[in-house]
């Protein structure tokens, strides 16, 4: 069977694209197969593959649409940010969308809209609870974040420390994404991150981002919307902070797509 994809980019974070509104091309035990598109070498390559079909009466057929994020090792994973910005750019390509959606993912429904230039906005999750330890901060944002503040990013071996913490013996088994942020003197954040799934420095990650600006906000204060530099593009995240947590929160940016082509199966 000849599958046709599409490929993705939102500030470097890549993805496969493979519409199912027609029809299934892949299930959610294709384990393997998920790897070996993801792979740089013997497939297409990507940060992790992501199915847009049509939402079911059993998910709730209300929805715009369904996405179905895998990483690139193959496991069916939490919320991607910059995957969700870029399905629904997708979407939005194949007409199955306006301007604005809501679409199911595996956190929950989430909103987002499209401007004319193809900036993507995504409603996250709210964010009730932060642990904070000594030198970090941990929380969830459609994926569980781990985040460390340093005083120059380009210090730090993100893929090395990243790792250190993901294989720890309280993350070893579940796996935390890991970012490492650097505060500017403009109040705006620089971004590393470890990505559990890809299990490698990424050049961005869409909750990580949002993790971070939240982080930032809890430790220091500031900005409310911040731009977010990552080492393969920049984001900005805004939100309110409320007595019950973080809420409104919304990460937006650039969703490109890049080529299409098909793949034998």
């Amino acid at each position: 069977m000849t599958i046709p994809f599409f490929k993705y980019q939102g500030a470097g974070n890549d993805f496969i694209m493979i519409d199912q509104f027609s029809g299934s091309f892949i299930d959610r035990n294709d384990k393997a197969f998920i790897q070996r598109l993801c792979d740089r070498r013997f497939g297409v390559g990507a940060d992790g593959l992501i199915l847009l079909q049509p939402s079911s009466a059993a998910t709730g057929s209300k929805y715009d649409f369904e996405m179905v994020y895998f990483n690139a090792d193959g496991s069916e994973s939490s919320l991607c940010g910059n995957g969700g910005r870029c399905i629904v750019a997708f979407a939005r390509l194949k007409n199955y969308i306006g301007e604005k959606c809501e679409f199911l993912a595996i956190d929950g429904p989430h909103e987002a809209s499209i401007d004319k230039n193809g900036w993507v906005s995504l409603k996250m999750i709210d964010v009730p609870v932060i642990e904070k330890g000594a030198d970090y901060f941990l929380l969830n944002t459609g994926s569980p974040h781990y985040v460390v503040f340093v005083e120059d990013l380009q210090d730090i071996n993100v893929f090395e420390n990243g790792q250190e913490i993901r294989y720890s013996k309280r993350f070893k088994e579940e796996g935390v994404n890991v970012n490492f942020v650097e505060r500017k003197k403009d109040g705006s954040i620089s971004l590393g991150t470890y990505e559990r799934g890809v299990e490698a420095e990424t050049l961005a990650c869409g909750t990580g981002a949002t993790a971070a600006a939240i982080a930032a906000f809890a430790r220091d204060g500031g900005l409310t919307n911040l731009p977010v530099h990552a080492k393969g593009g920049d984001l900005r995240v805004h939100f309110e902070s409320t007595p019950d947590g973080f809420k409104n929160i919304w990460l937006c940016g650039p969703a490109v797509r890049v080529y299409d082509g098909k793949i034998d199966l």
